[in-house]
């Protein structure tokens, strides 16, 4: 499944691996009453009042000479989140992009839905799946996750074989990756995560990555979910993120939003909601 947007000459695809429905209440740490004071989100944003639909998506950034693949998915690995099979590479090739054709990995953050089709299994190993490309990790994301343990991480198949292949690059997280895609820091569900701005003729949107998983935490900016590595610094990281959008009205492009996953934020009263 395929979904693209038109930032001025640059296109943006989306290539789904999984769809999955998942508890609310569990995907995030919902107060009570949350749906209720924002029923907009009952139009696209919810199964049911106590249930998400959460995908798992890449997105392709095509600028005309560059092909920038944002986060891989999960992949063929069986931990510590197997998915069952994907037709991944299948589908990024139906959208027009060989694994050849990518030039560029970029991973907001390490964790292991982000990290997965880094690398494939070939012989018994885990060798790097887009031999063409650069894969760019976060410096800062690199050197806290290569010496902490996560549940959410599976480095030593994913980063670590990219590595010692001699195809990584650790960035910072204000890396300038080409004229038109920018990292931003947008820190706390993991101490490097990163968004990323595309900029192309006078038009812009931001990928959030894992700055936000449900547009609820757009209206509720202080609700966080499980795997935040601080939850107060990405409930501030949402906030300032908020105003950024209202002031520069930037297409929002949610890497676990299920369709429609690009809108823009609005003031909603004393809230904001998340307007497709």
């Amino acid at each position: 499944m395929t979904s693209e947007w038109k930032i001025g000459d640059v296109r943006i695809v989306k290539i789904v691996e999984h769809e999955v429905n998942i508890p609310l209440n569990g995907l995030l740490e919902v107060p009570a009453g949350a749906v209720d004071r924002h029923p907009w989100l009952r139009e696209h944003f919810l199964i049911d009042d106590e249930t998400a639909l959460l995908s798992i998506h890449a997105l392709v950034v095509d600028t005309g000479d560059r092909h920038i693949l944002v986060d891989t998915c999960v992949g063929e690995h069986d931990k510590p989140m197997p998915m069952g099979p994907t037709n991944f590479l299948e589908s990024l090739a139906s959208a027009g992009f060989r694994a050849d054709d990518i030039d560029t990995v970029l991973c907001t953050h390490l964790h292991v839905d982000h990290v997965g089709w880094n690398t494939r299994q070939v012989d018994g190993r885990w060798v790097p799946t887009f031999p063409q490309a650069r894969y760019l990790f976060g410096r800062v994301e690199w050197e806290h996750w290569s010496t902490e343990t996560h549940d959410y991480l599976n480095v030593d198949e994913t980063v670590k074989p990219v590595i010692d292949a001699g195809l990584a690059d650790l960035v910072e997280t204000t890396h300038q990756v080409c004229d038109q895609v920018r990292l931003v820091p947008t820190p706390g569900h993991t101490p490097g995560h990163v968004s990323v701005v595309i900029e192309s003729g006078g038009e812009r949107a931001v990928i959030t990555g894992d700055m936000a998983h449900h547009p609820l935490q757009f209206a509720e900016p202080d609700i966080g979910m499980p795997a935040d590595s601080d939850r107060a610094q990405a409930a501030q990281t949402r906030r300032a993120f908020i105003a950024e959008r209202v002031g520069d009205g930037a297409l929002v492009i949610g890497t676990h939003f299920a369709s429609p996953t690009a809108g823009r934020i609005e003031p909603d009263g004393e809230s904001w909601r998340f307007v497709s």
